[in-house]
This record gives structure tokens, sequence and C-alpha cells, in this order.
């Protein structure tokens, strides 16, 4: 695997913000190795032989649970799956209760996906065993964010000194905030953009600059990772039509022709709306890095379980 200078020190990943440059430079770097695994003719290394993963997925998700089985299974870990639908969660069992249960059967790690902000935390304080955040709330999606920045990494050859925006509902998307964290670390200039009633209140904090103003997000960036358009909040009014948002804020080929720059790239952490936050020529378009990004997640997941088993064997 690829050689750095510090040690993985971390029991658990539950996002960006507790995390060194250091840190993110190391994941990104073991990624790469585990990138080159993938393209082989057997797609499988020996790394996690004898370890047992167990994925907690209590939210509906497609591309992650699937990303992190398969990065599982290419380092021969064996895994065991609960969903919220066939949890005792629905009977009435807590988190805690559900997860120390998992512990006992002697599993080394969890991945967990909550909809509740905070709960991969939470269960990182009772369980010995590694927790690696796969989504909380409106708060953290750690590897999804590591998979865009390894993304952009490789088709740019840096992330220090670009200009990425995140257009779109940055309120309730845990992707936005760990892609803040990480990218400023890094050196990026994070740009957000979208409806003001979309927008975090006092979001720059977080080192990033606002703007309403679609032009001015596009004509600045080198990266544009456009976000879904949350429907299923929308009932709570915080735009008028989705007609509107289409023509204020979507990503047309006609935006991109009038503003962007020649070599922008276009991504999306899906699952994608065609047709309102980004068009369909555009989705699938030559600027589009969309579908190298869901190859990458197998990478950026593959490394970041390595790290934490490192971790727990070296104690």
């Amino acid at each position: 695997m690829a050689k750095n200078s510090i040690k993985w020190t971390k029991k658990d990943l539950l996002g960006l913000e507790e995390l060194s440059v250091e840190e993110i430079t190391m994941i990104l770097d073991t990624a790469k190795s585990f990138k080159e695994v993938s393209e082989r003719a057997v797609k499988k290394v020996p790394a996690l032989r004898g370890k047992t993963i167990a994925h907690l997925f209590l939210e509906p998700s497609t591309r992650t649970r699937i990303s992190f089985e398969l990065a599982a299974k290419r380092l021969s870990a064996d895994t065991i799956g609960v969903s919220g639908a066939g949890s005792s969660i629905l009977k009435g069992e807590t988190l805690k209760d559900t997860a120390k249960n998992i512990e006992a059967m002697k599993v080394d790690m969890i991945i967990v996906r909550h909809a509740s902000s905070g709960a991969p935390h939470v269960l990182s304080w009772f369980v010995s065993a590694g927790v690696l955040n796969a989504g909380d709330g409106a708060h953290e999606h750690p590897t999804q964010a590591l998979l865009d920045m390894f993304t952009i990494r490789e088709k740019k050859g840096k992330l220090a000194g670009l200009n990425v925006s995140i257009i779109g509902d940055i309120a309730h998307s845990r992707v936005a905030r760990s892609n803040i964290w990480g990218l400023t670390k890094l050196g990026a200039h994070v740009t957000v953009c979208g409806p003001k009633t979309l927008i975090p209140v006092e979001i720059e904090r977080m080192g990033c600059h606002v703007t309403y103003d679609l032009k001015e997000a596009v004509r600045t960036a080198d990266v544009i990772n456009v976000l879904r358009i949350q429907l299923e909040r929308q009932k709570k009014g915080l735009f008028p039509t989705i007609r509107e948002y289409i023509m204020k804020y979507g990503i047309t080929e006609d935006v991109l022709t009038k503003y962007a720059k020649k070599d922008i790239l276009i991504m999306h952490p899906g699952p994608v709306n065609r047709g309102i936050e980004i068009s369909q020529e555009v989705a699938d378009g030559p600027y589009s890095v969309i579908l190298e990004q869901v190859t990458n997640g197998v990478a950026i997941r593959m490394a970041v379980m390595f790290l934490l088993a490192q971790y727990k064997a070296g104690k």
C-alpha cells in the first residue's frame, strides 16, 4: 500500500471535521493503491481476511451500501447486513443495544447509516469495534466527500487552489458539509450556491463563500458539485415551484456554454433528479465524472476500512 510518514491513529471514521490534512491525504493516497486492485483481473486482496464487517443501514441507500459491501469483499472480509426494516429497532430496541448485540458476535467494524445526526458518534462510545459513518442525518457523509476529493485530484492533479462550487440543497446535505470540511483543509476554495431558503445561516463560518447567483458560482468554478434537490423536503415550501428552481439553479448545457470554464468538471453524489438540478445532457456529457465517482467510491471505502483495521491490529 501507499507509504505515509504518519500512522493512522483513530479507531473510527466519523467525519472530516475531525481529521487533519495529513490524515485526509493518507486516505486519498491509500485509495490510489486500492484503485489499482479494482482494475486487475482478480479484484481481491487478503488485507482483511478473517475480519468481519457489519453493515448497519438504518436509512435507505443503494450506491453507498453496495459500494461498502463490494469494498469489504474485495478486501476478503466477511460481511453481515442489517437494514432498518429487518432489525429489532422496529420492536423498540435502542441503537446502542443493537450495536452491542452485533459486537457480541465478535465483529471488527460497524458501518452505520442513520437518519439522525450524531448516531455514529454515539455508537462509537459504546463499542470497541471500529465505527465508520456512512451518512448521518444532515451532518456528515465522510466517504462521499473523500471520493469526491479523490476524483477531483485524479482529474485536476491537485486540490489546493481550485475553486469548487457546490450547488443545490445545501441545508439538508451531509455531502456538502463533509466536502466543505475536506476541501478547505486541503486548500481548495469552496462556494455554495442555491436559494436562500436552502442555504444554512452562517455556513460561511465553515470557511466557504456563499452566493445566490448561479452565474457567479459557475463562472468562477473549476469543479461544480451538483446536489440532489431533496423533493421529500419540499412539502415545507422552501422554494415556490420545481420549474422555478430549474430556471434559476438548474445546471444545463446552456448554462455551461455561457458561463463555465472549458475544462469544467461536473460531479453529483446521486441519486440524480434528471431534468431538475441537472439536465440529461450535462449528466451524460463530456464534463461529467459522475460514474467515475462511483468507481472511486469503492477504492476510498477499501482504504478507510484498511486503515481502521490497521489501527486495531497495532494496538
